[in-house]
Formats: C-alpha cells, structure tokens, sequence
C-alpha cells in the first residue's frame, strides 16, 4: 500500500512532527527505556528551526517585523541556518553574527541560504564567556540601525512557544508515563518548552537541565571554554525558570563525543556533540530510575554538521 504524503503550501510548514526513536543498543540492561527525539527531520537538519520560526511568526503578528526589514542574530551557526531558511522562504535579509569557533558547515548553511554573515575570530577556537559577550554586542550594533528587527534569542521567550510544540510531540508519541527528560542548555527554550508541556499534561517527570563539566555555570558557579556547540555559554539564560526543571548536572564533554560517537556506529542514529551530551545524561538517568521507566532526549540536529571539527574521526 502506498503511503500518502502530505503536501505543504511552504517549506517553513515542514518543520517538527519529527520522529522519536527508542535506543536499542547502547542503553545497559535493567535501566529504563530511553527514546530519543531525532531533530535533525526538521529542514535544515536542527531543533533550531522551530524557535526561528516562532521567533518571526510572533515579531510579525505584533507588528515589529514587516517587508523590508532585516533580521539580525547573533549565532553558533544552527540557529542562523535556521533564521537564514525561515528568513529566505518570507522574504526578509538577514544580517548574522557568528564565529570560527563554530563548524565550517553551520557558517557554510547560512552563507547557502542568503545570511550576510560576520564572523568573529575567536581564541584558540574555543567557545568562551568572552566570544558570547562580543557576538552579542555586535549583534546589539548592527540592530541598533533603521529597519532591522533583532530576535535576540536569549532573551526571546516566543523560542518557549515553538519548543512547547515539540513537547505536545514527545507526549503524543509516547502515549504513556514520561518519567525522565534531559536537555543541554543553551537558550533554555527547549527545555523550557518541553518541561511546560509536560506540566499542562500532569506528566509527573523529572526534568534534568545538563551543561558542559567545564563550564558549570548552573551546578558550580564557574565558567571556562569548551567546544559542544550551542550550549554552556558562560551564562544563566534569561529564559531558565527553576519553577520547570527538578535538577542542573554535568557531563563531561568527552563522554558526550563518546556518545555520539556510539550513537552513530551502535544506533545509526548521526548526531553531534550536544545530542551526545543529552543522551549520556538521559542514560545516566535510566540506570538511576531502572526498568519499567521511560527517559526522553532531545537529539538536537545532524552530524553532518560536525564532519570537519573531527568529531567522527576516531
């Protein structure tokens, strides 16, 4: 029998209703069943394009973006590729602000897609405190000009909306107790978006916030550089509600390669460093809260956005 497919009026209406995935192989025995949301469905392969698209639709429907204006971002790469697609399918310029700390193919999207990109060089191509703060300041500069709408997506809470979405997903695919869920912070907006969901459902889940052990802002009060990108910025975002999360933890950014690493050569499930960080954390979970229980994590977007910086090279 042939599947239907349905046909979309636009390209931006193909994003989220992504698959979720239960981890077959590398989840030990007698731990709970973790499934994993596999973003890298969504269009340019990144959870990403959710909160940009909840970003323009809510600055439009409040009159602060019209034709002719120019979105400006400051970014890691995954949601300027993200703005720079929802950007060319209506019709607006996009002015970004990236660094060469971020992977070749993430700057490479948003240059395919239209983004007038700049890029700040960073320090030993590390992902600093200080690199965010000059991201951000340009970012601040270029929108300060006539005719520019800026998303500033960490301080933007339209992002909690559109990741909302992807938690009404999650517990429809589920269909059942949803006893775990373990999210990177970057913006937070996924995880706040997730965590609402699951309360407005009366889902009775523990919700873990994960960062990078070198950089543990929300569990130590320290920062420090890393290289898992889009997350662990050196900051507590703005959008971090302690009402919608239970606990902050660390993992270490080698387990969250070796993660990955596994996830693609036991699971064939292609993702990058902070998917592995997720499901490192969502695994450590299921061995605490044991058999009969489901964990749920966010793979955030695809692997072929980490091929040059090595992360599959081993």
């Amino acid at each position: 029998m042939k599947t239907k497919h349905k046909k979309y009026t636009s390209a931006v209406d193909a994003i989220g209703n992504t698959p979720i995935v239960k981890l077959q192989n590398i989840v030990p025995a007698n731990c709970a069943n973790v499934y994993t949301k596999l973003e890298s469905y969504n269009p340019t392969g990144s959870k990403k394009d959710r909160m940009a698209l909840a970003m323009i639709e809510g600055a439009e429907k409040r009159g602060e973006l019209h034709p002719g204006m120019t979105v400006v971002e400051y970014t890691g790469g995954s949601t300027g590729s993200a703005l720079a697609f929802v950007c060319a399918v209506k019709g607006y310029k996009f002015h970004v602000v990236s660094s060469d700390a971020f992977g070749r193919e993430k700057l490479d999207t948003m240059r395919a897609l239209g983004a007038n990109l700049e890029v700040i060089k960073s320090q030993d191509g590390k992902i600093t405190p200080e690199l965010i703060s000059r991201m951000i300041k340009r970012a601040a500069q270029i929108a300060s000009e006539p005719d520019t709408f800026f998303t500033n997506q960490l301080s933007n809470p339209d992002i909690i909306y559109g990741f909302e979405k992807m938690g009404n997903e999650i517990i429809e695919q589920i269909a059942g107790p949803i006893d775990g869920f373990c999210d990177s912070i970057g913006t937070a907006g996924s995880l706040m978006g997730v965590s609402r969901a699951l309360q407005k459902a009366g889902q009775d889940t523990l919700v873990i916030a994960l960062e990078p052990s070198s950089s543990p802002i929300l569990t130590n009060g320290t920062t420090g550089g890393h290289n898992v990108e889009g997350v662990g910025l050196g900051l507590i975002p703005e959008l971090l509600d302690n009402e919608y999360y239970d606990e902050a933890r660390t993992v270490d950014e080698n387990e969250a390669r070796r993660t990955a690493l596994s996830l693609a050569r036991k699971e064939g499930i292609f993702v990058g460093t902070s998917s592995g960080m997720n499901i490192a954390g969502a695994i450590k979970l299921a061995k605490e809260l044991g058999p009969d229980k489901t964990v749920v994590a966010i793979a955030c977007d695809t692997g072929l956005k980490y091929l040059t910086e090595g992360l599959f090279s081993q």
